[in-house]
């Protein structure tokens, strides 16, 4: 039994909760680009359990942008949303490279946030469905979190392929015209990002003219606000390596942060557990205290009890008020 007076044990047991689970294949598989990390997975509800047209979840992993996580370990909640009769899809994206002459040791490809290896984290370990290793990510590697530009060419291009995907390959009774996006943790931040496009500088290659046409964000346990998670060092100072260090970091945060984007017109709810020692609070309140200054308030739920992981993990409780709040801006019509 867990003993909630030791914080790192209850969490490292959450964790293992979730990386325990068998990945789930899904239903169908596109590629939106050539490169091997440019596919999205679908997982679509039981024939008429949706009572017409499924709602289309747009579906982002997290693991610190880093390459010791891959798409298979959200891939049992992306089925769990299904079964409650949402589309789902599922996408793969670039995340870090090998880090230079740094191969083994802590940080190796067991662990998806740069920190102490998880025995847990059995899969989505940037090993390829067939079981065979990742030309780019080599078993044994140390992973820098993210690339830049192509970690963020990624994240707009398969919100802009999706649609389309969805028509080329005639998957049954999917409505995709405005989906949802999720995420978790970096998946969290990448939906955030995705919704505040049409914020960016004038110049930046992912500028939308308006808005996108999606019924809203739900991010969970999200990293939210790049400065402040750089300032914490979350994740192994993970922004650090997603954005540089020094100028070349400061010159690109304005295009990365979602707090730095607002507001967006999107309807966004944020989701943390109330212990989340990987995401610490602090990043989702500097987010809030943004967003409410540029009066565009975000809906918070805080899961008492809850870490970082439950949120995703369909065995435990937290994940049923993740799966709430994705349907919740899914029910809203085409229109709404």
């Amino acid at each position: 039994m867990m003993d909630p007076r030791d914080p790192a044990g209850v969490a490292a047991a959450e964790e293992a909760s979730l990386f325990g689970l068998a990945a789930v294949a899904p239903d169908a598989t596109a590629a939106y680009g050539e490169h091997p990390d440019q596919v999205v997975d679908f997982h679509l509800p039981p024939e008429g359990a949706a009572g017409g047209p499924a709602p289309l979840v747009l579906l982002f992993h997290g693991g610190a942008w880093r390459a010791a996580c891959d798409r298979r370990h959200l891939s049992p909640f992306a089925a769990h949303l299904a079964i409650h009769g949402l589309a789902v899809a599922l996408p793969e994206y670039r995340r870090g490279g090998v880090a230079p002459g740094r191969r083994g040791g802590p940080g190796a490809s067991g662990s998806c946030d740069g920190g102490t290896p998880g025995a847990a984290r059995r899969a989505g370990r940037g090993v390829e469905p067939g079981g065979e290793a990742h030309p780019e990510h080599p078993a044994g590697a140390q992973h820098l979190a993210g690339r830049w530009p192509e970690t963020f060419d990624d994240i707009a291009a398969v919100v802009d392929a999706v649609p389309r995907l969805v028509r080329e390959n005639a998957l049954p009774g999917v409505d995709a015209e405005r989906p949802v996006l999720a995420g978790h943790s970096a998946g969290g931040h990448a939906a955030l990002w995705a919704a505040a496009r049409h914020r960016l500088p004038p110049g930046a290659p992912w500028r939308l003219s308006a808005p996108p046409r999606v019924r809203g964000v739900v991010a969970l346990a999200p990293i939210a606000d790049l400065t402040t998670a750089r300032a914490l060092h979350v994740c192994s100072d993970a922004v650090d390596q997603l954005l540089g260090t020094g100028d070349e970091g400061a010159a690109r945060l304005p295009f990365a942060d979602p707090a730095a984007l607002l507001p967006t017109g999107v309807r966004t709810t944020l989701v943390r557990g109330g212990t989340d020692v990987d995401v610490p609070p602090q990043v989702v309140d500097s987010f809030v205290a943004a967003a409410t200054a540029a009066r565009q308030p975000p809906r918070v739920v805080r899961i008492a009890g809850a870490g970082h992981f439950p949120l995703i993990d369909p065995t435990a409780p937290a994940a049923r008020t993740a799966v709430d709040e994705i349907a919740r801006l899914a029910a809203d019509g085409p229109d709404a």
